[in-house]
């Protein structure tokens, strides 16, 4: 299968359709920084839809740029009324305290929908509970209730959960509360630790948005020398894998880049991709390395040169908490 052709899929059981390519906008706040070049929000988006590819989900949250991703994505909203793209945005603790009181959590949705300008969101989700245990963020005054209740209050159409470890946000997935799970660096083509976690998510129609199939960039930027996956140093063996990788596609044709968003995309169980890019070129070359033909020997090449499990972000065996 080949990523030829958009396939809107619905963002929760019952909720609006969504683009395979899902804009990450966390890159927007470096211009906040002078950290690199951003072009306006409305540039990138009539670009996608000029390339015959509409990006329609924008993925944010309140702790982006502190704050600065939101205020970008909103000020580009309302410039552009009438636009059918769909944000989703999430609870962020509070940046000195760690807190992750219900209080913090109805403050962040406030601070959100302010700056992005909304009455209310179509789905948010609760971010990296990683940092509390399972107790504090299911306790009466915690994160997930708050969320909870911001649903049954109309407050937001859908609720998910995103974070890091994917034995975490499984048993999150398996309570049964949630619509949506953003995993991140467990689901690329050199680590497949969510595995599990689609297939479950995918049973109990909850949605899954896929982000960072690069590795941190380690899948996009070959033959760069892999010195980092996931933003810490890269074991040998996986800088191995990623080279042997590379040289594979570059036999067949084929951007290792193109392979490592593809596996993403044309999973069935994964209803849009994260790509960041805060310029209409970045957002083309996304949109193009989606389309690239890629032949099915190929795919069972990368299969058999895949790292083994024990490098994965959560080797088979882990549990969280």
């Amino acid at each position: 299968m080949t990523g030829t052709a958009a396939r809107p899929r619905t963002l929760g059981a019952t909720g609006p359709e969504v683009s395979r390519l899902c804009l990450g906008t966390s890159n927007f706040s470096r211009t906040r920084f002078g950290l690199g070049p951003v072009e306006p929000l409305e540039t990138v988006l009539d670009l996608a839809e000029t390339a015959g590819a509409p990006i329609t989900l924008i993925d944010t949250s309140n702790e982006y740029g502190d704050g600065f991703s939101e205020a970008f994505v909103g000020d580009a909203l309302r410039r552009r009324a009438g636009s059918p793209v769909v944000v989703q945005s999430k609870l962020d603790r509070d940046t000195e305290t760690g807190s992750f009181s219900s209080r913090r959590m109805w403050r962040s949705l406030l601070e959100s929908t302010a700056r992005l300008g909304l009455d209310r969101l179509p789905m948010l989700y609760l971010h990296d509970p990683e940092h509390i245990g399972w107790e504090e963020a299911f306790a009466a005054d915690g994160p997930v209730r708050a969320l909870v209740e911001m649903k049954e209050r109309g407050l937001v159409d859908a609720i998910g959960i995103s974070g890091g470890p994917a034995p975490m946000l499984l048993r999150y997935v398996e309570t049964g509360l949630f619509d949506a799970v953003i995993t991140h660096n467990r689901f690329t083509l050199v680590d497949r630790s969510a595995d599990e976690l689609l297939s479950e998510a995918s049973a109990r129609s909850i949605s899954v948005v896929n982000a960072a199939v690069y590795g941190g960039g380690a899948l996009a930027k070959w033959p760069a020398p892999v010195e980092r996956y996931a933003y810490r140093p890269a074991d040998p063996a996986m800088a191995d894998a990623i080279e042997r990788m590379g040289m594979a596609c570059e036999r067949a044709g084929v951007g290792l880049a193109a392979a490592a968003l593809q596996a993403s995309t044309r999973d069935p169980r994964v209803t849009s991709t994260v790509v960041g890019a805060s310029t209409a070129a970045q957002v083309r070359e996304a949109i193009a390395a989606d389309t690239v033909e890629i032949p099915a020997a190929l795919w069972s090449e990368l299969d058999a040169l895949a790292p083994s499990p024990r490098l994965w972000q959560d080797p088979p065996g882990s549990v969280w908490g």
